[in-house]
């Protein structure tokens, strides 16, 4: 999404992404949150925030935001970076911007609960978890364990449990 001034770059962009463009308008950010599951928002970082610092709900619920500058210097992963967002400058750092990273698990090069269960095809059954999981993966390497069943499982606040996701056709 951009300002009519930037289309061309917006294009550039979603031609790279295989992603829609749409023009900035006072609603924009809110219809965005609720249909997509990443935006890419050419605008200066400050538009950005003001926009959606009303929309913010939860990690889990709000779609990754990356915010590009006018002129393709920076790519910034502003919100949720384990949830799409990393990955999504990544892809668009191809075509020219800087990736702007802040995540902590990435900046030290190390694992995050989130990245562990895509890498599994898992999902996060206690997500408040993760909070201090990744912390501790910051400071060291946490365990995967692997429990096969019949069995009862009980964790504390401490502990991310990963279930793996069902197949298509179980």
């Amino acid at each position: 999404m951009t300002f009519e001034r930037n289309l061309g770059v917006a294009q550039r962009l979603g031609r790279h992404l295989e992603a829609d463009v749409l023009i900035y308008d006072k609603d924009v950010f809110r219809r965005a949150f609720e249909e997509y599951g990443s935006i890419v928002a050419v605008f200066a970082t400050g538009i950005v925030v003001r926009d959606i610092a009303p929309l913010i709900q939860d990690k889990w619920k709000d779609p990754a935001v990356v915010v590009v500058d006018s002129n393709m210097n920076f790519a910034i992963s502003l919100l949720g970076g384990h949830h799409g967002g990393n990955e999504l400058v990544r892809k668009i750092s191809e075509i020219g911007p800087v990736p702007v990273i802040t995540t902590a698990t990435e900046v030290h090069n190390r694992n995050s609960v989130e990245g562990i269960a895509k890498s599994l095809g898992c999902d996060i059954v206690n997500r408040p978890s993760t909070v201090q999981v990744n912390c501790a993966l910051l400071e060291q390497d946490v365990e995967v364990l692997e429990i096969k069943g019949p069995k009862i499982v009980i964790v504390g606040d401490d502990v991310s449990v990963l279930k793996k996701e069902k197949a298509e056709n179980s």
